[in-house]
């Protein structure tokens, strides 16, 4: 393929804003990831479609993020074309008690605005880091809920651009996951079905667990959120703790001192410095206690090149 005949029908056809060769280092909450050959920053629906419709006329791999977190973009980069849906992509409407908000919306600022309209629900997302889109795919949750409580349905782009609407029961929701995860699409709308609440009570009880936060995870420093899903009936970050590596680095990465399924970036960390301790954590918990690690984030990208 010739890169400037591609990078031409991207720009002919209105896709955004188009960059080329960015580092993901910009757009991961980590701080951490190579290049992407080509970066589209689509602001509606249509112009994501054209990008999806243009890379596989062009037979180029394109890769949808969000705002980067629950993400490590390894060190040689992202090849193809990389669409991201955040800020410009964030609509979001109120009607009754159903909120609808295109994928790039902070799932934050979404929880905020329904806590605002004296709806409950989604206060437990108050403090995961990451888009709609994002929290929809991996059924995102906290404090005792998840996304599959309160989504009614999401629009899902498939690779020929074309949208169709899921229901909550078409995604067959389980911890941390749904059909998205396996099978490619991209969620470009959801609706929310929520319920009147008391607003100081909730905004109480988000306080608490703002509160809780702050003084148990690594707030200060970039990291993506937990690395590691829960293995049945127990809790991976206690696990790691017991088995002595809280606190171990590798380069600029180090499984966090204050909360043992963190892994932060003390300033320069690659991927390949998190990728180790990210295995030599699996390996040691495997030996000593004979569970397996699954990991939560998602890792996508290629190792660098000679390394």
């Amino acid at each position: 393929m010739n890169r400037r005949t591609f990078e031409s029908a991207l720009t002919e056809a209105g896709v955004g804003r188009i960059l080329l060769n960015e580092s993901m280092t910009r757009h991961t909450t980590w701080r951490i990831g190579g290049p992407a050959d080509y970066f589209v920053l689509p602001s509606t629906v249509e112009e994501l479609s054209r990008a999806v419709r243009l890379a596989g006329q062009f037979g180029v791999p394109w890769t949808v993020i969000g705002r980067g977190s629950n993400l490590l973009v390894q060190d040689g980069g992202l090849r193809g074309l990389v669409i991201k849906l955040h800020d410009q992509f964030s609509e979001v409407s109120v009607s009754g008690s159903r909120l609808t908000a295109l994928a790039g919306r902070s799932i934050v600022s979404l929880a905020g605005l329904a806590v605002r309209d004296s709806l409950g629900g989604l206060e437990f997302a108050t403090g995961i880091p990451g888009s709609v889109g994002g929290a929809v795919m991996m059924n995102a949750g906290a404090h005792g809920s998840e996304i599959s409580r309160v989504l009614d349905w999401a629009d899902v782009m498939d690779g020929s651009g074309e949208v169709r609407r899921w229901m909550s029961s078409d995604l067959a929701f389980a911890y941390r996951y749904s059909r998205l995860k396996d099978e490619p699409g991209i969620v470009v709308r959801a609706q929310f079905q929520l319920e009147p609440a008391d607003k100081q009570d909730m905004a109480n009880q988000i306080k608490a667990w703002s509160r809780r936060r702050a003084a148990t995870q690594p707030l200060s420093l970039p990291n993506c959120g937990s690395v590691f899903r829960n293995p049945a009936n127990a809790h991976a970050a206690e696990l790691i703790e017991m088995a002595g590596l809280k606190g171990l680095c590798c380069g600029d990465a180090q499984i966090s001192d204050k909360h043992a399924n963190f892994v932060v970036n003390r300033g320069a960390a690659r991927a390949s410095d998190v990728l180790w301790l990210i295995h030599h954590a699996q390996e040691v918990v495997r030996e000593r206690f004979g569970l397996e690690l699954e990991t939560e984030v998602r890792i996508i990208g290629e190792t660098e090149k000679g390394g």
